[in-house]
């Protein structure tokens, strides 16, 4: 029987313990496992690092959420991107990805796989014949898309790169990080394979790290396990039920985080202090009518340029009381950041270096007239 999104959010995976009948499934915290006999496992179990009860349930969920056939989780998202990259590409290969993708990403395949002879252009996504001419037929391995985009929240057709993609025998990984399996699956549009920072809206409660890969490609899917297994950046027991706790409410959550960065994003429009609000939601943002129907809300994330500049940035950032100055985002709170000097300052001196009058806003699921007045009284004018 086939389930809705909430109905498998709740259940996928996570089958009662058969032996105490707890609704909960326990945290297998565990380092290693009795064998019956030598090589005898018991249900395949041996070691901490190859395998655990708790991780499995939630790789189990997180595929089942995305609508893929394998999930893979790591201890961070850098590391699910890290073992993912280096399961497809090889020295001389060439990558391509948007002008404005998260500064960890960049940093991890200039910086460290860069040194390893990978090559990346980073071009405008939703220039269809940039994104065509950038690739490299034979060498270019991997198109990575990350819709919304972070911080500008740039929206990307995915079924169009997917195409694009699939012609020059590259492979389409989508971010769906911002979005969530809750407002967006990429794997539903043509996408190979989608990663995630789980640390973000999966878990949803800023108390836990943790990256995923999930696709349908069995033997991607097989190579990125072992670089899980041989790597070992493996999410750990604990972390990986905090992340599965998180997962139950995400639907629910992505309507309140949806609902409060619209009202948001709509009570700043034509504020004195504003310059441009960057929200999908918005009738007047240019990928405004693919989001309606590429996702199914507009999410919790938003960016806001300010006239006065790089001292008024500063400022709203450190003068806010209920939008807390943090990196990440993604959590029940409210949080806000400077992207400038905070997510995307590895990217400082490049093509995607971020202008320093924009603010970026993870819209908790507070009270949402608090969190307008919290906006308000900090805002320069």
């Amino acid at each position: 029987m086939s389930s809705g999104f909430n109905t498998r959010a709740i259940h996928a995976g996570q089958d009662f313990d058969p032996t105490t009948g707890a609704v909960t499934p326990p945290i297998y915290q565990t380092s290693t496992f009795v064998q019956d006999g030598i090589g005898g496992l018991r249900g395949g179990y041996e070691y901490g690092r190859s395998g655990n009860p708790t991780r499995d349930s939630l790789q189990t969920l997180l595929a089942s959420l995305e609508g893929g056939a394998h999930g893979i989780s790591f201890s961070s998202g850098l590391a699910a991107e890290d073992a993912l990259l280096r399961s497809i590409l090889r020295p001389g290969d060439h990558v391509v990805l948007g002008n404005d993708v998260y500064g960890g990403t960049y940093r991890l395949i200039t910086r460290i796989l860069g040194s390893w002879g990978i090559e990346v252009d980073a071009v405008e996504m939703n220039d269809l014949d940039a994104v065509r001419a950038a690739l490299r037929p034979g060498s270019s391995r991997v198109l990575w898309v990350e819709t919304p985009s972070n911080p500008l929240m740039k929206i990307t057709d995915i079924a169009a790169l997917a195409e694009v993609g699939r012609a020059s025998g590259a492979l389409v990984v989508v971010d769906n990080t911002f979005a969530s399996p809750a407002l967006q699956r990429p794997l539903e549009l043509g996408a190979d394979v989608v990663v995630h920072s789980t640390t973000k809206y999966l878990g949803g409660h800023s108390d836990v790290l943790g990256g995923a890969v999930i696709t349908n490609d069995d033997q991607l899917a097989e190579q990125v396990r072992f670089l899980q297994f041989a790597a070992g950046a493996i999410l750990a027991p604990f972390e990986a039920w905090l992340t599965t706790r998180g997962i139950k409410t995400l639907g629910v959550r992505m309507e309140r985080h949806s609902a409060n960065a619209q009202a948001v994003a709509e009570h700043f429009v034509g504020h004195p202090g504003v310059e441009r609000v960057y929200y999908p939601g918005l009738p007047t943002h240019p990928g405004h009518e693919l989001a309606a129907r590429q996702m199914k809300g507009f999410g919790g994330m938003l960016s806001v340029a300010l006239r006065g500049g790089e001292e008024a940035a500063r400022k709203l950032a450190e003068s806010t009381k209920l939008f807390q100055l943090a990196e990440s985002l993604g959590g029940v709170e409210s949080l806000i950041g400077y992207p400038s000097e905070m997510t995307h300052a590895s990217v400082r001196g490049t093509p995607l270096e971020i202008a320093p009058n924009i603010v970026r806003l993870s819209v908790g699921i507070e009270d949402v007239d608090d969190l307008i007045a919290d906006l308000e009284e900090a805002l320069p004018r």
